[in-house]
């Protein structure tokens, strides 16, 4: 955690803003490249390292270009759209560096695997679906921020962010077992490489001080302070009557009794105790001293 912030401190002014609007660039190239060319993403756009080392250093770059085809253009919509709006959840909620860094280290981590292999066994093995792979790490982050945002499956079956990543981390655990059964486990190392850049930013970002003796005391004595409605309280109109809430937005005014759902946060760059529901946690003006 502190070597990143470092990073941000030193290195933050170079973050590109909005890197889903890009990535989202990519993916259409993709499209296009894949509708009316697709011999152009295999022959001369693809990752390999034989043909790099013979200077087409493009492909280092090039081969996160994913394929896709126009007969697939309703996946295509609905896959885009869902890693743009993940990956914007993400940069709100960590900022623009961390989403770079977090981006491009799955790139260089790509890299580094399908590099291994070649020097391993001479041969290149083209890494199509480089970009897939870097997005699902992506909706891993997004799972572990926001397990209980709800999608809608064929716009019918609710399910929760923390399932759906659940079940993808399952399938992705059978493709590196079929890998290995066939004895082909040197294959498995982008997907490792590439998964295990989800864990290392998972763990490092963690609060390790919340789980420390001291602050489990202390919010064990503040739940049960906050069990007497008269600790802390707010008064707001409720249903025609004045009643007690725990919460309460600054920005929009709701508390925990408008959604057993909602969730409040205070912020800590503002000046003073300022809560805020989700819905405002990341887009409200901050209040600072004059």
């Amino acid at each position: 955690m502190n070597l990143i912030n470092k990073m941000e401190r030193k290195f933050g002014r170079y973050a590109i803003p909005n890197l889903m609007k890009y990535i989202v660039g990519i993916f259409c190239l993709g499209l296009i490249l894949g509708t009316f060319m697709p011999d152009v993403l295999v022959t001369y756009l693809s990752l390999d390292f034989g043909k790099v080392l013979q200077g087409q250093v493009w492909r280092l770059v090039t081969f996160i270009i994913p394929y896709s085809d126009i007969r697939n253009i309703i996946f295509f919509a609905i896959s885009t759209y869902f890693y743009y709006m993940i990956g914007n959840s993400l940069e709100q909620n960590w900022g623009a560096f961390r989403l770079n860094l977090y981006f491009f280290s799955g790139v260089i981590l790509n890299i580094i695997g399908y590099l291994i292999i070649y020097l391993v066994t001479g041969i290149s093995f083209p890494a199509f679906d480089s970009m897939g792979l870097i997005c699902s790490t992506m909706f891993f982050a997004f799972a572990a921020l926001y397990p209980n945002v709800q999608f809608y499956i064929y716009f019918l079956i609710p399910v929760k962010a923390k399932y759906m990543a659940v079940l993808e981390g399952i399938i992705y655990l059978y493709y590196i077992y079929n890998y290995i059964s066939k004895g082909a486990a040197i294959l498995i190392i982008p997907l490792v490489l590439t998964f295990g850049n989800f864990l290392l930013f998972f763990f490092g970002t963690r609060n390790y001080r919340r789980i420390s003796p001291s602050e489990i005391k202390r919010k064990a004595d503040y739940r049960r302070q906050m069990q007497d409605p008269r600790n802390h309280g707010t008064v707001t109109q409720f249903r025609g009557k004045n009643v007690i809430t725990r919460h309460k937005c600054a920005v929009c005014g709701r508390t925990e009794l408008d959604g057993d759902n909602l969730e409040f946060r205070f912020c800590s760059k503002c000046d003073g105790n300022y809560e805020y529901c989700m819905d405002h946690l990341f887009t409200h003006e901050h209040v600072t001293k004059k």
